[in-house]
C-alpha cells in the first residue's frame, strides 16, 4: 500500500497517544498526522503536524479534521479533573465534538478509546459517562466507528498516578487466574493498545464496532 493516508490524533501526549504517535510515525502507509495537543511537546518529524489549541474551543480547529482517519484517546481521571463536570467535559464532551468535527469534514474511520466496563446505564459514574459517550459518537455516523475498551492500562505516565500504580501492582498479581472469559480484565500495555488501533484501521468494517481488551491484547501482540 503506498502512504496516503492521513491520520489525526486527540490526546497523543498519553499513554495510549504516545505510543499511537510513534506508531503511525514509523507505519509507511501514512504520509501524515496531526496531532492536538494543549502545550508544546519536544516532538519532530517530517510528517507530523502538531497544532497546539484550547479543546474548549475544538471547533476553532475544524479544519484540521480533513484526515482520513481520526483516533481519539482523550482521557482523565475524576481526581485530576477535580470534579465529575470536569472529568465529563474531558471525557464525553471533547470526545462527541471532535466526533461531530470530523464527521462534518467527512471522515470514513474513527477510532475511540473508552474503557472495560462501559456502560451507559452503570450505576459506576466513570462507566456510565464511558458509555453515554459511545452511545453519543455511535449516533453520529461515521461509517467506520471503533470503540477500544481497553482493562487497566501498563506502561510509562508523564503524570503520577498514585491510585493507578497500585492498581498496575495489583493487576500483575492476580493475572495468572484471569482465564477464559476473565481473560479480558487482564491488564494492558499502552503500547498494545495503540498496535491495535492501528491493525483495526488498516481493515476497517463500516458499522460500529466494539473491541474489548483481550481481542485487543491479541492483536496488538501480533
Amino acid at each position: 500500500m503506498n502512504n496516503t493516508k492521513s491520520a489525526m490524533i486527540l490526546g497523543s501526549t498519553g499513554l495510549i497517544g504516545r505510543n499511537l504517535t510513534n506508531e503511525i510515525l514509523e507505519n509507511s502507509e501514512y504520509r501524515s498526522i496531526c496531532t492536538m495537543v494543549r502545550r508544546p511537546t519536544n516532538l519532530s518529524h517530517p510528517k507530523l503536524k502538531e497544532v497546539v489549541i484550547d479543546f474548549s474551543r475544538l471547533s476553532d480547529n475544524a479544519s484540521e479534521f480533513q484526515v482520513d482517519e481520526v483516533f481519539i484517546c482523550l482521557g482523565t481521571t475524576r481526581k485530576q479533573a477535580g470534579s465529575k463536570g470536569s472529568f465529563k467535559k474531558v471525557d464525553y464532551d471533547y470526545v462527541v465534538e471532535a466526533a461531530m468535527l470530523a464527521k462534518a469534514q467527512g471522515v470514513q474511520r474513527i477510532a475511540v478509546v473508552s474503557a472495560i466496563g462501559a456502560d451507559s446505564q452503570s450505576r459506576f459514574f466513570y462507566s456510565r459517562i464511558k458509555g453515554q459517550m459511545e452511545e453519543a459518537v455511535s449516533s453520529i455516523g461515521i461509517p467506520s466507528t471503533y470503540f477500544f475498551r481497553p482493562s487497566l492500562l501498563l506502561g510509562e505516565r508523564k503524570e503520577v498516578r498514585p491510585g493507578e500504580k497500585m492498581g498496575e501492582w495489583l493487576g500483575k498479581v492476580v493475572q495468572p487466574i484471569l482465564i477464559g472469559k476473565l481473560g479480558r480484565y487482564r491488564s494492558i500495555e499502552g503500547e498494545k493498545v495503540a498496535k491495535a488501533m492501528v491493525a483495526f484501521m488498516k481493515n476497517s468494517k463500516k458499522g460500529v464496532h466494539f473491541v474489548e481488551s483481550d481481542l485487543i491484547q491479541k492483536i496488538g501482540s501480533l
